[in-house]
């Protein structure tokens, strides 16, 4: 049997045929849904009289739009009132299973469908969402997709896909002393573009991704779309298997010793091939952050922002257009810039581990005056966590907001929103121009400890020398 890597063994068990176009049509283990991309979807579907065919392996929640400051609905923000009611409604009528406000499940879906166990090794995951990569820490095959694409999942539980190929990233040796997972994927999107993976899937290992958490693995995987690639994923191992054990969802008893064997047979053959490697070593990544207005357009804390006049045209002019609207200095340190906001949440830094790391380090510091700073828990559950262990305490004693489960800042389709130009240190995955809430608003990408240093000091800051 030909050796292949883990992509093509996901893709060749859910190949249903070839279609006309060149295209596969793929079954899609998991759907995953929220109240944005389903609503038109559903709507959709019911012009046509069409049921949703498989509504067990259909899941949703409500993360984008919901408020993070209100407990109770109706809300005062109508649409978000009437997005989650229409939500709900649609999942009754399809016996769609949703993990509603009241459920003590709610959260942002990326991190509800691992910590349920419906992101398992070897599926093939779908979402109206561009993060839902992150599922590929588990060695999963996950993708976002559009509004049509829900429909069709809804509809027939697959989708037409072009096949990718498959670039493996290795990140070799160590990391030094306060350098994340957050500063990894930072540091491989810098060097490989934003468009760098454009085609690939990319499959992340060597000794720093083997040494990863399973929530740091699924941080470096949500950005994989930042890159470029469609798919970001890692293959499963002890770790995969220990996280899921017991998840309410994962299988039990006597399914789960032969579920691990079927799992494990996914992992990318020794001597299987790739269409591209690339090799990092770990000494190579510091405390990253962004200058500009997209996730390649960052520097290692201790580097200057770029001068448009030492760079070629074509980046020339990039350059110029991101300084121009980040208000910043072309050659100046990017250590020092002042801070309005910080925010510590998202789908790729609101887990348990990343508020821990982060509380961990605040006793004896206090948010700089004037500036405000918020934490939004990826989950209920993460909440619940949290507040038992007292983290939610330690924020607010540092003067932190602690805010209810959601995806708050990362987009600001909800009320958390910045104003006016304000420059917000955030632990969320996009930089673009009003990505916040303010088509001034200016974003700066990178790790949770980063952003709670830039709270403490009121500006970029490398959080080495704050917390030590």
């Amino acid at each position: 049997m030909n050796s292949k890597n883990l992509f093509e063994k996901v893709w060749d068990a859910h190949s249903v045929g070839e279609l006309a176009n060149g295209q596969t049509q793929l079954f899609i283990g998991r759907h995953l849904i929220h109240e944005v991309t389903s609503p038109q979807a559903f709507g959709m579907l019911r012009e046509k009289g069409l049921p949703v065919r498989y509504p067990e392996r259909t899941f949703a929640t409500v993360d984008h739009i919901v408020p993070t400051d209100e407990a109770h609905e109706p809300y005062s923000d109508i649409l978000a009132d009437a997005m989650i009611k229409e939500l709900r409604k649609n999942c009754i009528e399809s016996g769609v299973t949703f993990f509603d406000v009241d459920s003590g499940k709610q959260g942002i879906v990326h991190v509800v469908g691992p910590e349920q166990g419906l992101t398992q090794p070897g599926m093939t995951i779908a979402c109206g969402d561009s993060h839902t990569s992150t599922h590929g820490a588990f060695g999963a095959v996950a993708f976002g997709v559009g509004t049509s694409q829900v429909r069709d999942l809804m509809a027939t539980q697959t989708m037409a896909m072009s096949k990718l190929k498959v670039r493996r990233i290795n990140v070799n040796g160590d990391l030094g002393a306060g350098i994340y997972a957050k500063d990894v994927i930072l540091h491989i999107i810098r060097l490989l573009g934003v468009n760098g993976g454009t085609g690939f899937a990319y499959e992340y290992g060597g000794s720093v991704f083997d040494a990863f958490s399973i929530e740091e693995r699924m941080t470096a995987c949500n950005m994989s779309i930042e890159g470029g690639a469609r798919v970001g994923y890692v293959n499963p191992d002890s770790k995969t298997f220990t996280y899921l054990k017991g998840r309410p969802y994962s299988p039990s008893g006597n399914d789960w010793k032969e579920q691990v064997s079927v799992w494990s047979s996914y992992s990318s053959d020794k001597d299987c091939s790739y269409d591209d490697t690339v090799t990092i070593e770990g000494a190579q990544v510091a405390p990253t952050v962004t200058w500009g207005i997209n996730p390649g357009q960052a520097v290692a804390i201790d580097e200057n922002i770029p001068d448009p006049d030492q760079v070629t045209q074509n980046e020339r002019e990039s350059i110029v257009e991101a300084l121009e609207h980040m208000k910043l200095t072309a050659g100046a340190p990017v250590r020092g810039t002042k801070v309005d906001v910080a925010f510590i949440g998202s789908c790729t830094n609101g887990r348990l581990s990343d508020l821990e790391e982060v509380a961990s380090r605040l006793p004896g510091h206090k948010v700089r005056d004037g500036l405000k700073a918020i934490v939004v828990p990826g989950s209920q559950i993460v909440s619940k966590l949290a507040m038992e262990k007292g983290l939610d305490k330690v924020f607010i004693d540092a003067g932190f907001e602690w805010r209810a489960a959601g995806c708050s800042m990362c987009l600001a389709m909800n009320p958390d929103k910045l104003v006016g130009d304000q420059l917000c240190a955030s632990s969320s995955n996009r930089n673009f121009k009003g990505r916040q809430g303010s088509p001034t608003g200016r974003t700066m990408l990178m790790s949770p400890v980063m952003v709670a240093a830039a709270a403490v000091t009121g500006e970029v800051t490398d959080a080495r020398t704050i917390f030590g």
